[in-house]
């Protein structure tokens, strides 16, 4: 195992940070290493917003869900899908009467796709100057209000926020499916797939145990029950319509 992968093999989220501030040296090199991933065409359709004041972050823990570590990390990077810098760049191209695709599914999963490879080369990026992060999906419970406060144009949103800092201690690693139920080879086997489950199951069981003292136990297959069958963000396919996605 080379060092990258064994860096990798040692990743799990930080909820606790030391208050020590981030040099903006130190956040620009982070990001510019997030621009480096793959992007679909060279479109490039993502920018990041990076909020280290701290009333800003304290509103933004309110609107994730009153997560306290969105207030207490040196620096939150908001990560948003962006097609309104590519239709800005591009409309001195683009003929009069010729149609442009923004608002189309495809552009709106390459933004998507965009925005997500660039956040996790930035989170690996961090990690290996010592940094720890989290992702933090609660930024999409008030969006319309993340992107008010945040100047979010149309043709943009915020796919995911990512708390950046020092951890202040250290943190469990939450285990991962075995890689069987993941890895198919040259063809999807739905069977062999679903099999290492129950495995996973009694894995789980066991690390929750220890992490909450004995308090929750809870089995991986019934907390995915309750994700699936719980009216999660439903407002997301209004918004994003009225941002100017997904209209054809």
């Amino acid at each position: 195992m080379n060092e990258v992968v064994a860096q990798l093999m040692q990743h799990r989220s930080v909820r606790s940070f030391d208050p020590a501030s981030i040099p903006e040296a130190d956040l620009r090199e982070i990001v510019e290493a997030g621009q480096m991933a793959s992007t679909s065409s060279n479109v490039q359709a993502y920018s990041v917003v990076a909020v280290t004041d701290p009333a800003l972050k304290r509103e933004l823990s309110v609107l994730t869900g009153n997560q306290a570590y969105v207030e207490t990390c040196p620096a939150f990077l908001v990560w948003c899908a962006d097609l309104n810098r590519l239709s800005r760049a591009a409309e001195a191209h683009i003929a009069p009467g010729e149609e442009p695709y923004a608002d189309s599914a495809e552009s709106f999963i390459v933004a998507t796709v965009d925005a997500s490879l660039a956040a996790q080369n930035a989170a690996v990026a961090a990690e290996s100057m010592g940094y720890g992060i989290c992702y933090i999906g609660g930024i999409r419970n008030r969006i319309e209000e993340v992107s008010s406060l945040l100047g979010i144009p149309s043709l943009a949103y915020p796919v995911f926020g990512m708390c950046v800092g020092l951890p202040d201690k250290s943190s469990g690693q939450r285990p991962r499916l075995p890689v069987e139920a993941v890895l198919h080879w040259n063809r999807y086997d739905a069977e062999r797939g679903h099999g290492p489950v129950g495995e996973y199951d009694e894995t789980m069981t066991r690390y929750l145990k220890v992490r909450t003292e004995g308090r929750k136990s809870t089995p991986w297959t019934k907390i995915m029950a309750e994700w699936l069958t719980r009216p999660n963000r439903l407002h997301m396919m209004e918004y994003l319509k009225k941002r100017g996605f997904l209209k054809r």
